[in-house]
């Protein structure tokens, strides 16, 4: 008999869990899963973010390189869809919005069945249109996506009614269902810990949270501004949803005990990315380098091939090799296209430190990947060798050329426009569209432009908090060259290896390298912003207000060119001086400047 389970969560942080070290996150079946299974140490995302890391999770194969947040392709490879194509039964229960959105909605058919439970992050789904409009004067602006939320929990108002709870009940149920038939798949997916913090009220008492103190529980994309009591109680409302997580955790392994199902069924415990929550001065993710908070992802495995349990791993492994597991674990052959490995090939390591795992990969003959790319499209490619992590940038402020490889133009819940479509061009097949020619559409990208933060590179031996970028050209040109070969490797795009300045054929030599060049300008993005920043009025004008300010308006341009020509262009006039701050399109030194200036100016 073979079943499998995947419990999946979203924007679970690895560093909070018990299992991987001291926290205040009260998880005790993540650590009663660690004696059951083995705990992988080097494990990181691929493409990100969350519905690129789920076509991950199907293909077996990076997909940022040549495509932003969209559906399965009419070319790519589906592991629930082989399964269900070779007789093994597959069911999908979630509560994940993005699946049921423009840019998500050829996933779900790809299960011989699936149920999805809803009310998660805004999702459009009750409809009073009294409480909905009541939103408008409230924060953010009366963005839709809050406003539904606001709507949304009122229809949750007991644990029971809660999204997660209704998931797992069906999950539980597919269990009960089904505990003695053979050949199935359940991926039991959940959207928490993923913001909105909207967690009931038991899980808050662990962490000493009062009914109705939340000051915050959505952080925004962007740098913190906020006091350091406001970003604790941001974290602990975090960890009080991750508690909830384990509780559901718990009764997925109370099953498993209860019909002695460890015998003959695998389980992954796993995610799609880390969330930031105030680490490195940043709410979120996507809109900054992807720091290991966001990438170093945990995961859990029991695999009755093996028998190995209690026990960790330091091969580097990526989410691109579940679904060759998966496949090898039901006696089938991953794709040719399939660039993941069986995590049952990987040996039992025991480094003295997590950042070691890769130092003598060289004579590990199961060593699944000499590096594991990383990023999201438009933004940082990054690599890790799992001792040092580069993080390339784009070679010039323009982080161009940009291109959309696809043939299902979608974003994230919205068809791309026809103003998007007017200069795609076709382009030939890449290695695994199956001879397919498929759009070449130019883009650019605004909020994500990793030529602001430079390229950086970090030793995680000697600074596992990614604390202090390092400037080494020898590792960085070792680095580099990984990079490229992996690059390589996935058929990337020649208009990537242009993007980041490095050539897509011939040597690539010291002259390519840009972590000294760009050093200057990283330092400066990295500074956080100062909280006594917010008592200066001029930080809080709108734009467009200080544009026709006849002061004002000379002192920013000299500071900031693009402010009135190029992509500045695009921002919303709406905006102020201090988001262009926390969205890290300016550094903080550049605002105090001009505040400076402009009191100077007006004798203030």
């Amino acid at each position: 008999m073979k079943r499998a389970i995947i419990l999946m969560y979203d924007s679970l942080n690895r560093h909070m869990l018990p299992p991987y070290g001291d926290t205040v996150v009260n998880a005790p079946n993540f650590a009663r899963l660690a004696t059951k299974a083995v705990t992988f140490d080097n494990f990181y995302a691929g493409s990100m973010p969350c519905i690129p890391a789920r076509r991950e999770l199907h293909t077996g194969r990076y997909n940022f390189m040549h495509r932003s947040w969209g559906p399965l392709e009419p070319f790519d490879d589906s592991m629930p869809q082989i399964l269900k194509d070779h007789g093994i039964y597959t069911h999908l229960v979630s509560d994940h919005p993005h699946y049921w959105e423009d840019g998500g909605a050829t996933f779900h058919t790809r299960y011989s069945s699936w149920e999805f439970f809803r009310g998660q992050e805004g999702d459009p789904w009750k409809a009073n249109i009294g409480l909905f409009r009541q939103q408008e004067d409230g924060p953010n602006n009366g963005i839709p996506i809050v406003k539904h939320d606001a709507v949304n929990r009122t229809y949750m108002p007991t644990e029971a009614d809660h999204a997660q709870t209704r998931t797992v009940d069906a999950g539980m149920e597919f269990l009960e269902t089904n505990v003695n038939e053979d050949n199935w798949m359940l991926q039991l997916e959940l959207f928490d810990p993923h913001e909105p913090f909207f967690v009931p009220q038991a899980y808050r008492d662990l962490y000493g949270q009062e009914p109705n103190d939340d000051q915050m529980d959505w952080p925004p994309y962007e740098k913190v501004n906020e006091s350091k009591e406001l970003v604790e109680s941001v974290r602990l409302q975090y960890a009080a949803l991750v508690s909830m997580c384990d509780h559901s955790l718990g009764r997925v392994l109370d099953f498993m005990d209860e019909h002695d199902m460890w015998k003959d069924t695998l389980l992954f415990v796993n995610t799609d990315h880390g969330f930031l929550l105030g680490e490195h001065g940043w709410w979120a993710k996507s809109v900054q380098p992807w720091f290991n908070e966001l990438v170093h992802l945990p995961l859990f495995m029991w695999d009755p091939r093996t028998g190995e349990h209690d026990t960790r791993r330091g091969a580097l492994a990526q989410t691109i090799d579940i679904a060759p597991t998966m496949l090898r674990y039901f006696g089938l052959e991953p794709t040719k296209d399939m660039e993941g490995h069986d995590l049952a090939q990987s040996v039992k390591s025991e480094p003295e430190s997590e950042a070691s795992a890769s130092d003598d990969a060289s004579n590990d003959i199961h060593q699944l990947h000499e590096g594991a790319l990383f990023g999201i499209h438009g933004g940082h490619v990054n690599v890790t060798d799992g001792r040092y992590v580069y993080m390339r940038a784009a070679k010039d402020p323009s982080n161009l050329p940009l291109d959309e490889f696809t043939l299902m133009p979608t974003h994230m819940r919205m068809r791309f426009s026809p103003q998007e479509l007017a200069n795609w061009e076709p382009a030939e097949p890449f290695s695994f569209t199956k001879d397919t020619r498929v759009m070449r559409i130019p883009t650019q990208s605004i909020w994500m432009n990793p030529w602001r933060y430079g390229t950086l590179l970090y030793d995680l031996e000697t600074d596992p908090g990614q604390h202090h970028p390092i400037d080494d050209p020898k590792v960085e040109l070792r680095m580099l060259r990984l990079m490229a070969k992996l690059m390589h490797e996935g058929d990337a795009p020649e208009s990537l290896f242009q993007r980041l300045g490095i050539p897509f054929e011939g040597e690539i030599g010291e002259e390519h390298l840009l972590v000294r060049e760009q050093a200057e300008r990283a330092e400066e993005i990295a500074e956080p912003i100062p909280l006594d920043i917010n008592k200066e009025p001029l930080v809080h004008k709108p734009l467009a207000e200080l544009e026709d300010d006849l002061v004002t308006r000379p002192i920013i341009e000299h500071y900031i060119p693009s402010w009135t020509h190029t992509e500045l262009v695009a921002v919303p006039p709406q905006l102020s001086l201090l988001d262009l701050v926390k969205t890290a399109i300016i550094p903080v030194d550049v605002l105090q400047a001009i505040c400076e200036d402009v009191r100077n100016a007006s004798g203030k």
